[in-house]
């Protein structure tokens, strides 16, 4: 049997990423699967409620709680979370933190946007004469 192309299967376990409703961004994890649309994501770590949730709204994330039994309510749920360091792992990806850059670079208002425009123009120019002096040496 030859082996799968995809790394990341729809399983009780998975940490996923909400990609809309009213907790769209957050974390969560699946702890049920209803059918082959939907299943039941629990995030008690990061204020997402247990409910029943489309995999079309799911995005499949790296981690995966290793030994949850299906079905599990919240308060194991949030104890796997914590034993296992997920919220911290999360925290430390790229992934994460290339969300956070990109929500802090929407949230900047105008004045801000341009201080960041001067920096950047700043770098830029410190960087070209650097060059310049080791093209020449």
């Amino acid at each position: 049997m030859s082996e799968s192309n995809f790394k990341r299967f729809i399983e009780v376990g998975r940490v996923v990423l909400l990609r809309s409703g009213p907790h769209s961004g957050k974390i969560a994890v699946i702890s049920e699967v209803i059918d082959h649309n939907r299943a039941i994501v629990d995030g008690p770590a990061t204020g997402v409620p247990r409910q029943s949730y489309p995999f079309r709204h799911l995005t499949l994330t790296p981690f995966r709680l290793s030994k949850l039994p299906r079905g599990a309510g919240s308060g194991v749920v949030l104890k796997q979370l914590t034993s296992e360091g997920i919220l911290e792992k999360w925290n430390k990806s790229a992934w994460a933190t290339k969300r956070t850059a990109i929500e802090k670079r929407r949230s900047l208002n105008d004045f801000e946007r341009f201080k960041t425009f001067v920096a950047k123009k700043g770098r830029r120019d410190v960087v070209r004469k650097s060059v310049k002096v080791a093209k020449k040496a």
